[in-house]
């Protein structure tokens, strides 16, 4: 068999763009031509090749190897049915990933649903329609077994001792990137995406890869903390496509390609449940149980809080203040001390103050509230916090702190929260957290996260 060549002539020929295939001289032994100015780029057999346009022959080996490159590389998409996992979707499609569309379906039950609020079956037959505008396969899995489980049972479970959860945490810990990874890996996906906007990064130490996660570039909707319990084999797994854009450019390139999605608004309330009166969703187990609404004036937490910030005062300046019937008067009733959480106004229904009334503690053994008049009132604030030691988890275990050691770092107490300048203090019971300035409304069950920078190292609830 004659073999031939892609030659083409250089520009100091006045050779054209187009390329050839011509038959190979016999004593041309390599890939490269010795005549100046012609490149032979692979060898063909000759005869029925002669002539044909390289351009032709490169578009078929680049596609085919792309198609190599790719094929290993799956990714399933968690669609919402919200704008920012379409426009994540697309983003994979763009970037050449093999794509899966996969719709999660959690919570069935209406309870408590507030009027207005969209089923999962309207999220789901939106989730279908941007999947079928993108081509790409779509599914739906139900794992509403264990989402109530492990994060609606958890919720019921927190509120009756007392504790304000945040099921949007667990969701994503226990359901997104625990049982819905689990889902993705048997359509054989490489990595499961979402539409956080957070950022994933990776460094090599000591030979092995440490997955690092940093807050979203778009500052009014970074969503990291929402992933603070992630560790490092979940983020190993995971692709956040919108992390470097902001909410404004999401919202364009939707409606630029016509998503379905586009002018849809953000879900809200707890995740995959919705928006719901908390109450009533809660009295699906908590049952209501009249109790005394007791207030505490300002004076008496001022002077209750006059402790020197030290070490030797960790149990009284990290705890919620121990509130006691004699405290304070009884101006009211309330349907049950388990309803109610730290920093809350709505549903006391209790007039006769200048300013409103906030709630300051709870108390569910002997079912009274505690409120304080005024935004400014000194029970809301408190100027640490602690979390338990078998709770405390790093994203980076390799800079778990060790006990006696502190730190100085940036910590929120809630969604969207500014991240507050705070000294960490390891003991062998649990991380003491000191921030410089008083917080508002920090909250027993909520998750505190501690970032350097950009990056969120850790995090843990709130005793």
């Amino acid at each position: 068999m004659t073999a031939c060549v892609v030659r083409g002539k250089g520009k100091e020929e006045g050779g054209s763009a187009a390329l050839f295939l011509t038959p190979l001289p016999k004593k041309e032994p390599s890939f490269r031509s010795k005549r100046s100015g012609e490149r032979n780029l692979f060898l063909l057999p000759a005869g029925r090749y002669n002539r044909i346009p390289v351009s032709f022959i490169l578009f078929n080996f680049y596609t085919f190897a792309l198609k190599i490159n790719l094929k290993m590389t799956k990714v399933v998409i968690g669609l919402s049915g919200g704008v920012d996992s379409s426009v994540a979707a697309y983003l994979l499609k763009q970037q050449g990933y093999d794509v899966m569309a996969l719709f999660m379906v959690n919570w069935h039950d209406r309870t408590g649903s507030l009027t207005g609020s969209c089923t999962w079956e309207d999220d789901a037959l939106i989730a279908e329609m941007v999947a079928k505008k993108l081509d790409m396969p779509f599914k739906i899995v139900d794992l509403s077994k264990d989402y109530k489980k492990r994060v609606v049972d958890y919720m019921f479970d927190e509120y009756s001792k007392g504790r304000t959860p945040n099921p949007d945490v667990l969701c994503n810990r226990e359901i997104k990137f625990d049982i819905f990874l689990d889902e993705c890996l048997k359509y054989g996906a490489d990595y499961v995406a979402t539409g956080h906007y957070c950022r994933k990064t990776e460094l090599i130490q000591n030979g092995q890869t440490v997955y690092r996660l940093l807050a979203g570039t778009d500052n009014n909707k970074d969503q990291s903390y929402f992933l603070c319990q992630l560790n490092q084999q979940q983020l190993a797994k995971a692709l956040f496509p919108i992390g470097d854009m902001i909410k404004p450019e999401v919202r364009k390139m939707a409606a630029d390609l016509q998503l379905p999605t586009a002018e849809r608004k953000d879900s809200q309330g707890i995740c995959f449940v919705g928006k719901v009166d908390l109450p009533t969703f809660l009295q699906q187990q908590l049952e209501p149980k009249t109790g005394n609404v007791i207030e505490v004036q300002a004076e008496f937490m001022a002077r209750k809080k006059q402790v020197e910030r030290s070490t030797d005062n960790f149990k009284k300046l990290c705890f919620a203040y121990p509130y006691k019937p004699w405290n304070g008067k009884v101006i009211g009733e309330h349907r049950g001390a388990h309803f109610y959480t730290v920093g809350q106004r709505k549903g006391l229904n209790i007039g006769g103050h200048q300013e409103p009334l906030f709630i300051l503690g709870t108390d569910v053994v002997r079912n009274i509230i505690y409120v304080g008049e005024g935004t400014e009132h000194p029970g809301l604030f408190r100027p640490g916090l602690f979390v338990p030691a078998k709770e405390t988890h790093w994203i980076r275990p390799d800079l778990e702190m060790k006990s006696g050691e502190k730190r100085r770092y940036k910590v929120r107490v809630r969604y969207r929260q500014p991240l507050e300048d705070a000294t960490l203090y390891q003991r062998e019971e649990g991380i003491y957290v000191l921030f410089d300035k008083e917080q508002r409304g920090i909250t027993s069950g909520q998750f505190a996260a501690w970032y350097d920078g950009d990056e969120l190292l850790g995090s843990g609830p709130i005793a």
